[in-house]
């Protein structure tokens, strides 16, 4: 093909294909602006629109023709047959040919609040004969169903009941009839009929079965229902207390058993037995009763049934007594009693329940009203009388009983003293008891503690008298042997003792004679009056001059620190032996409660040398 030469393309041949591209070009427009016109044509001419709460009622323009029997053409055969058909269409948008199809856009059917719809269809098969309800769906007539208050898409003509029906159009398959719903008020029963159902089996019946036409046995409770008055009817009987006075229907009165004519006055109250309300109603009401579905039932009540046996009673009851006896109060009180019971009794096998029934007023005859009235009056203060005085026995008996009662209460008082008072002296008698025995163990353990203590205290005592013992023993050994320091002189050491004393008070002596008052002193120390003292020889010192006595007692120093050493040592002894005592006498007298301190003793070498100066 690579070596093929193309031909060049000729005028001719572009403008064949040229026309060609516009013949299809033209097609296609010319289809597109046909679908356009057909679309526009099909909005505006055939479009169906349902707006709310409306419907659209369709009649076919061409097709079958319908057949004598048939009025509509059913839903079955929708769009087979001319005419009104029983589809329609509700709120939307809709397509339809208007060359085949008609259609009409009206109102639903709307059942306002507190009503009730019944359909009556203009179409269908003819009812059975006998027959008032079309209790089928393709049936003819008055439907059984009711329309409760809403809106409904059905092809009618409302309109109220008792009014004639008005459709402003001609293409409507049914009717709808507004009818009131039933109320049953409170206190009342709805005594209910079926007017459309077989026939009872016997025709004599008051109350016919469930389901079978007549007076049903059950009835309505208060409340609202909703039903076809075609098919059943409701009357309502009042069941509440219904009262009345005996006099409304005249005058009553009877004949007494002497000759008397007696009248009474009465009021009565009864109602109807809600159990056996149907029954009362079917045997005592009548047509002329009847308003609406208020059934006056309570009129004949009274006419047909209370009215005649409370005049029965009283004119079959009264002529037993004489006129005397409806002014005195038992038989009064007595009659009436019997004519409750009576009216009661006859009345609840007819279905009525008296409440009450009472005889306000009874007119006796005048001609012995009088006297038996002043005798019953006698009659009444003799009783008073009686009364009065048993009443004052009651009052004197009630005053014993009462002082009776009284000294009862002051005599439990004083015993409850009593043995309160009792009570508390053998409380206290016992408490008493507790604390002397108390005391007497206390004592018993003081006693015990006493005699420990007193044990305590003469060892204490005995090892105080040991210890002053031991120590006199060793005073009086530290002396022994100090005075045999001075060859058994006392004299010698008493000197001795009271030198001592009296030597580191003096630190110098200066004296003029021997004879001077300061010698005086020692005068009575000196062994002999003729012994002087030398102030350069033995005595060792140069401006005091001494007694004879310190002379002689000078030479013997070393026997006397011996003494003292010796006596040092005694008193010590002393001392340990005291203590080592003590802790036996502490050792024997134990925990004593009573604790008292050994008798102090003077120092012993302070007594000691007391002595000596004394001696």
């Amino acid at each position: 093909m690579s070596n093929e030469i193309q031909r060049p393309i000729s005028t001719e041949d572009v403008a064949r294909r040229l026309r060609k591209a516009g013949r299809i070009g033209a097609t296609v427009f010319v289809g597109f602006v046909a679908l356009c016109v057909i679309a526009v044509v099909a909005y505006l001419y055939c479009r169906v629109e349902v707006p709310s709460k409306t419907i659209a009622v369709l009649t076919k323009k061409t097709g079958k023709e319908l057949a004598n029997a048939q009025e509509i053409c059913s839903e079955a055969d929708f769009g087979v047959y001319k005419g009104i058909q029983e589809k329609v269409l509700t709120e939307g948008r809709y397509f339809y040919n208007p060359w085949k199809w008609d259609w009409d856009v009206v109102p639903q059917v709307e059942v306002p609040e507190n009503r009730l719809g019944v359909r009556i269809r203009l179409y269908g098969d003819d009812l059975g004969y006998g027959n008032l309800i079309a209790y089928g769906e393709n049936e003819k007539g008055i439907a059984a169903d009711v329309l409760r208050p809403g809106r409904y898409s059905i092809n009618a003509v409302v309109y109220e009941a008792g009014e004639q029906p008005q459709p402003y159009r001609d293409n409507y398959v049914e009717l709808i009839e507004l009818h009131k719903p039933i109320v049953v008020p409170a206190g009342f029963k709805g005594v209910v009929t079926l007017l459309s159902a077989p026939p009872a089996d016997d025709p004599n019946q008051l109350i016919v079965d469930t389901g079978k036409r007549g007076v049903q046995k059950e009835t309505l409770n208060p409340g609202v229902y909703y039903i076809n008055p075609y098919v059943k009817r409701v009357s309502l009987v009042d069941c509440r207390s219904q009262r009345f006075n005996l006099s409304t229907g005249g005058e009553m009165g009877f004949p007494s058993r002497d000759g008397f004519w007696v009248k009474l006055d009465g009021r009565i109250e009864f109602r109807v037995d809600p159990d056996r309300a149907a029954e009362v109603f079917v045997t005592y009401n009548d047509g002329f009763n009847d308003r609406g579905h208020d059934a006056r039932v309570e009129e004949e009540i009274i006419q047909k049934i209370i009215l005649p046996n409370a005049r029965s009673f009283c004119r079959l009851r009264g002529s037993d007594n004489s006129g005397r006896d409806f002014i005195l109060g038992e038989k009064r009180l007595q009659f009436q009693e019997d004519f409750q019971k009576t009216l009661e009794a006859t009345c609840q096998s007819q279905g009525i329940e008296i409440v009450q029934a009472l005889i306000t007023r009874i007119s006796p005859p005048q001609q012995i009203a009088l006297p038996v009235r002043e005798r019953q009056i006698a009659v009444q203060e003799s009783e008073q009388y009686l009364k009065q005085i048993e009443q004052q026995a009651s009052e004197q008996q009630l005053k014993i009983e009462q002082e009776l009662v009284t000294r009862k209460q002051v005599l439990v008082e004083v015993e409850r003293d009593v043995v309160k008072l009792t009570t508390e002296a053998m409380r206290q008698q016992e408490v008493a008891v507790i604390e002397a025995n108390q005391r007497k163990k206390v004592a018993e353990v003081e006693l015990l503690a006493a005699g420990d203590q007193s044990q305590a205290i003469t060892a204490r005592g005995k090892a105080a008298a040991e210890v002053i013992e031991f120590e006199n023993e060793a005073e009086a050994a530290g002396w022994k042997k100090s005075v045999e320091a001075y060859d058994g002189s006392g004299d010698e050491f008493a000197r001795w003792v009271m030198l001592k004393k009296l030597a580191p008070s003096y630190r110098q002596m200066m004296i003029n004679t021997a004879d001077s008052p300061l010698m005086e002193i020692f005068q009575q120390y000196s062994i002999s009056s003729d012994n002087t003292v030398n102030s350069d020889n033995e005595s060792g010192y140069d401006t005091v001059s001494t007694p004879s006595a310190f002379r002689k007692t000078a030479p013997e120093g070393a026997d006397r620190s011996k003494a003292d050493a010796e006596t040092t040592n005694n008193r010590k002894r002393s001392s340990n032996q005291r203590s080592s005592n003590q802790r036996s006498s502490n050792q024997q007298a134990g925990d004593s409660p009573i604790n008292e301190e050994p008798a102090k003793t003077k120092p012993a070498n302070k007594s000691d040398e007391e002595a000596g100066a004394n001696q």
